[in-house]
């Protein structure tokens, strides 16, 4: 896949999976804009000095404004890829309302902003584009969001939220779609489940991989699509 001289946004991309994908992204070609909120993860950023990667800080995706200046100034832009997110778990009796909007804002509003600015830069250039949200295996399998009621229906929301917007804006050479993982074998999951089966969990380089093809120029008719990467889990 060429990415050669093609600009691309991944939000969430100093993460486990986002510095698999700018990786790939880099591997490939492409220029990349990488807007983080964690300083401590951006001082360690495997790709902080690259001269095809710039770092826009103190990015709050779930503000409008914080958004528009991620977008900003870029003289092109073929692909969006939003990875920001968070994950909370807890019965529906310990989980309040302030619980339940952090979920909507951190997962659905982020992605929702993110697309929207998005689609307003490759609108100006009328050259069309790719953009690639994350759901999860709960937003497609909803009993799997037992205990998870919050993270669940913000997980479905931007899996609406990608079929929508791939009918809305496909006629403009936009195409949109998502991936919905399973866990990922990352650092922190594995600690957090040290007793789990780690060797059947997806590695965050092959959903990476399924990410750069829905993002790529190879990729010409597939919209509207919520991609389970689940592995053998």
């Amino acid at each position: 896949m060429d990415f050669r001289d093609r600009h691309v946004v991944v939000s969430g991309g100093t993460g486990a999976l986002g510095t698999a994908v700018v990786g790939a992204l880099l591997a490939a070609g492409a220029t990349c804009r990488v807007p983080y909120w964690v300083e401590a993860e951006a001082e360690h950023y495997a790709f902080r000095q690259h001269p095809r990667v710039s770092l826009v800080a103190n990015s709050n995706l779930a503000d409008e404004a914080s958004v528009a200046r991620v977008y900003d100034g870029l003289p092109s832009l073929w692909a969006s890829i939003h990875l920001v997110g968070g994950f909370a778990f807890g019965p529906i009796g310990e989980t309040d309302k302030s619980a339940l909007l952090r979920q909507l804002e951190i997962n659905t509003v982020t992605a929702f902003l993110s697309c929207r600015a998005a689609i307003k830069v490759m609108t100006s250039g009328n050259s069309g584009g790719r953009i690639v949200n994350v759901a999860a295996r709960p937003a497609l399998e909803w009993r799997l969001g037992a205990n998870m009621a919050a993270y669940t229906a913000s997980k479905a929301a931007v899996a609406a939220l990608t079929v929508a917007l791939s009918e809305e804006v496909a006629k403009q050479n936009i195409l949109v779609n998502a991936v919905a993982p399973s866990i990922m074998d990352t650092p922190a999951n594995r600690m957090d489940m040290p007793k789990a089966d780690h060797a059947s969990w997806p590695k965050v380089e092959e959903v990476a991989a399924s990410i750069l093809f829905l993002a790529s120029p190879d990729n010409k008719v597939t919209r509207g699509a919520v991609v389970p990467v689940y592995g053998r889990t």
